[in-house]
């Protein structure tokens, strides 16, 4: 193998008529002015006589032959394999020509792709195309993982991608990006599995109900380490402990607020109030307003046919002086997205038992719709978030507050929390974390299949980004903008096998080709649609023959009902006896005669 053509400091053409060059595997320049250079194969070509030679310039052009020809190759009669050769670090000259390429052993690439232990970092992976350099690696570092290739657990073979958790104080925030089908939903799982082992304190934000931990080959690990809570059952927003800000921005989650209401708002909470106090307080200036005057509020005053009713007018005379200015299109728009929130369930529970796991060191998953979950997020991302920078202030100043430990705040769908055009409230609270976040210790993991309608400000952020399959124009846009994914790369993204990543790290200054190891646990919804359906069409064959078999021969399928019926095995149509006799006659084990008048008669199959 040896390096060909004209050469730079960064990329350089390599040749061999031995062997084929892999895309991502990893080879040393052996230059003789400047030492050992490690590079990665970013792009691979194969050429012989009986194929044309020009590929447009890419790479084999008449200079490139030339070259070939000038360092013994004779292209004219032999297969010649070619292939780009990226450095991982710009040489301080362009490469010598001819110089030799040898595959390099563990130790002469360690710095490279060992940034922490096993015991500090988390295994995401393996990096593909690393095999044989793997064969020279420390014994601890072989055989810890699995990866899933066509249906199948592999044991690993590649050198593992371990990912630096303590280095996130440093460079903060991960972004997963990925189309349907990518693994991306995957790649999460694995990345919640690995902060559960090591109980690093985290929100699991899951609009689609995948992410519990209690199904798989390996749940026993995770027993205990995860608190799974339904939004407005378990877990919602004790009315008395908000704020008239996080007020605002609870009501704001319904629709957008106009400026009165956000008036209406300010002036009508008042502290400690419960929530039945505050929607009173709101009805009651509806119904005075409604009267038009405080002189006819005092004449129904004068009209109360009892105590209980005289004062509740003389309240409501006492909140329309004071608030009777409000026009009533506001204090009718909050009363109605306050009313929202309320049958959303968003106000009952409370976020202790939330703060309570968290202190604990485990992945609290909140699972619910979208619209209740962006409500919700942002009301409990505002107060953790708040209860983690106080402390960690307090800290510095010398005062007293109640401790709280560093989290990790995930979601998949994340464009539907941090919108890009769009200001909703959970979006001001992600962009806080995203830009001040590391100082305090809170860090966020984003996933989602749309990165292009994730929030610029956001986006730039993320100093690491998973980037799984991916198809749309503008999606792969935006990746090229916030990566630093050759063109090349980008061509290659629509292509990549289920699984299959590109992980850019700023802390690393490059980007890895990996594969998801395989994960411990199963989604609730893993199972195939296709094979439920087999399922349940057979569940429904056994249910018939099990009601059916002994009453044959069967000419009157209501007369079947009644006696189904009669023995307690449930109640039925004569349309629905029908239907499981045509099923039990369309798998043969049944046939059927009619007579003249086109009748049927179900009975067992002759011998």
């Amino acid at each position: 193998m040896k390096v060909a053509g004209i050469t730079g400091q960064q990329e350089v053409y390599v040749s061999s008529d031995e062997r084929n060059f892999r895309i991502n595997e990893f080879l040393l320049v052996e230059d003789p002015l400047q030492g050992d250079l490690l590079g990665e194969i970013v792009v691979a070509h194969t050429f012989n006589p009986y194929i044309p030679m020009n590929l447009g310039g890419e790479v084999a052009d008449d200079r490139m032959l030339d070259a070939l020809r000038s360092i013994g190759y004779e292209v004219d009669t032999e297969t010649v394999y070619v292939g780009k050769l990226r450095l991982l670090a710009e040489a301080n000259y362009p490469v010598q020509t001819g110089a030799s390429l040898r595959i390099p052993t563990f130790e002469e690439v360690r710095k490279y792709f060992m940034r922490t232990s096993v015991e500090e970092g988390m295994i995401l992976g393996v990096i593909k195309n690393t095999d044989v350099v793997a064969k020279t690696m420390d014994a601890e570092l072989q055989g810890i993982t699995e990866t899933f290739e066509e249906g199948h657990a592999v044991a690993q073979k590649d050198i593992p991608y371990l990912y630096d958790l303590r280095g996130m104080h440093q460079y903060p925030h991960i972004g997963i990006f990925g189309g349907s089908g990518s693994g991306k939903s995957y790649g999460l799982r694995v990345f919640l599995e690995e902060l559960m082992q090591k109980r690093v304190p985290a929100i699991m934000v899951d609009p689609h109900y995948e992410m519990g931990f209690t199904e798989g080959d390996k749940a026993h690990l995770y027993e205990g380490r995860s608190f799974v809570v339904q939004v407005g059952q378990e877990v919602g927003v004790q009315f008395r402990e908000i704020n008239t800000a996080d007020l605002r921005n609870l009501i704001g989650t319904s629709s957008e607020l106009t400026e009165s209401m956000v008036n209406v708002i300010e002036a009508m909470h008042w502290k400690n109030d419960e929530l039945y106090t505050f929607r009173d307080r709101i009805s009651m200036l509806i119904e005075a307003l409604e009267l038009g005057s405080a002189d006819a509020i005092e004449e129904r005053i004068r009209a109360a046919q009892s105590p209980a009713e005289k004062e509740g007018w003389v309240h409501r005379l006492g909140v329309y002086k004071r608030f009777g200015n409000f026009p009533m299109a506001s204090v009718r728009g909050v009363q109605w997205r306050l009313n929202r929130l309320e049958k959303q369930g968003i106000f009952t529970g409370s976020t202790e038992p939330v703060e309570r796991a968290l202190m604990e060191g485990k992945l609290v998953v909140l699972q619910g719709g979208t619209r209740l979950l962006q409500v919700f997020t942002t009301y409990l991302c505002h107060k953790l978030y708040n209860q983690r920078r106080n402390y960690k202030d307090a800290e510095v100043t010398g005062e007293t507050a109640e401790p709280f430990v560093p989290f990790i705040v995930c979601t998949d769908e994340a464009h539907n929390f941090a919108p890009q055009g769009l200001d909703i409230p959970s979006k001001s609270v992600f962009r806080e974390i995203a830009q001040e976040g590391r100082k305090y210790g809170v860090f966020l993991v984003l996933a989602t299949q749309r990165p292009a309608l994730l929030d610029n400000t956001v986006t730039a952020q993320l100093n690491t980004k998973l980037i799984f399959r991916t198809v749309r124009a503008s999606d792969m846009q935006t990746i090229q903008e916030e990566t630093d994914l050759s063109a090349d790369d980008i061509r290659r993204l629509p292509y990549l096998q289920s699984g299959d990543v590109f992980i850019s790290e700023s802390a690393v200054g490059r980007t890895v080709y990996a594969r998801i190891r395989k994960n411990h646990t199963q989604s609730p919804h893993g199972k195939n649609p296709f094979d439920e359906l087999k399922e349940l069409a057979h569940a429904e064959y056994d249910k018939a023959r099990k009601l059916l078999w002994d009453k044959l021969p069967v000419s009157d399928p209501v007369q079947t009902a009644k006696h189904i019926e009669a023995e307690g095995n449930g109640t039925y149509t004569g349309q629905e006896i029908e239907r499981m006799l045509e099923q039990l006659l369309a798998a043969g084990e049944i046939e059927a005669k009619e007579n003249i008048l086109g009748m049927k008669t179900y009975k067992m199959k002759e011998n």
